[in-house]
């Protein structure tokens, strides 16, 4: 099926300006997932040994289990196991945006549960390489922290609800996506489980600033729904919106992404987000990893 307003001419240059991409851009991205594999085949033994002695010892329900927030723009409202630390990690490439012709990133995001109702978390994306047309720049992204409190704790069809806030430590150099990037920012967010199909929802609102100094107010809504397919694997999909306020326009995107669970430790995800308007960022494709260190902190 053709997007609106898009001929199939145009649907096959896009592909053939994808694979030129792609070509020119696969060694980053072979770096990128080896990397990317390496630290999971790490993390998958450590799980596995971990595993087996605590299950001896634990009932089933007292096991902690990863908490996935990626690689949706959604972010799970329930939080993750009480004195666990948490690592989501992985690469992204982009094409045909408005601040690059393509962008490969690492990027890491690490939470810490204090109690049953308070997240920390740290963003950062230590390194981007972008190529700018006439120059390929190595730059670092932003760095920034937050905090998540769990408002009402839910079970099935009731919902988790939780709120938010995050603020910029370090304005990277990098070249943002299309939703740019933000000073700081509020979530609401939702959680629930309609049979097997595992829905989160956010709304967020954040501060942008121009490059004159002007502060304006973005505004997003992003819905992401899950299902276990066979064994081990699991299919997510997203829709998502953001306002461009610098731009006076706006992004929209459709994610669709694989996972795979190694263990209650690790789960590995790979996928592809099509941007929607003329503004969007027009392809990504991305692989990573959510891995639970199984020692608590305390």
């Amino acid at each position: 099926m053709l997007l609106p307003g898009t001929s199939r001419i145009d649907r096959e240059a896009e592909f053939a300006t994808l694979a030129s991409w792609y070509k020119s851009q696969r060694l980053r991205l072979v770096l990128g997932v080896s990397i990317v594999g390496l630290l999971v085949l790490i993390a998958a033994k450590a799980g596995v040994a971990q595993d087996k002695p605590q299950a001896e010892a634990n009932s089933r329900d007292d096991l902690p289990e990863a908490n996935p927030g990626r690689p949706t723009v959604s972010t799970p409202a329930t939080l993750t196991p009480v004195g666990y630390l948490q690592i989501e990690a992985g690469v992204i490439g982009a094409e045909r945006s408005g601040e690059f012709a393509n962008r490969t990133g690492f990027n890491a995001v690490v939470k810490l549960s204090l109690t049953r109702r308070i997240e920390l978390m740290a963003l950062t994306e230590p390194i981007v390489v972008s190529d700018q047309g006439n120059r390929t720049d190595t730059h670092p992204g932003d760095v920034f922290a937050g905090l998540q409190a769990v408002i009402y704790h839910g079970e099935g069809m009731r919902p988790t609800v939780s709120a938010s806030y995050f603020r910029r430590l370090y304005s990277g150099s990098a070249p943002d996506f299309d939703i740019g990037s933000s000073r700081q920012g509020a979530l609401i967010l939702a959680s629930f489980d309609l049979r097997n199909f595992h829905v989160d929802a956010n709304g967020i609102v954040a501060e942008q600033i121009s490059d004159s100094g002007a502060h304006r107010a973005q505004f997003g809504q992003t819905l992401s729904v899950s299902h276990p397919l066979v064994r081990r694997f699991g299919l997510t999909g997203e829709i998502w919106h953001f306002s461009q306020p610098l731009i006076n326009s706006n992004a929209a995107g459709l994610l669709l992404a694989p996972t795979y669970t190694v263990n209650r430790f690790l789960v590995i995800d790979a996928g592809f987000n099509r941007g929607l308007t003329t503004t969007s960022t027009r392809w990504a494709v991305f692989m990573g990893f959510t891995y639970l260190l199984p020692k608590r902190l305390w």
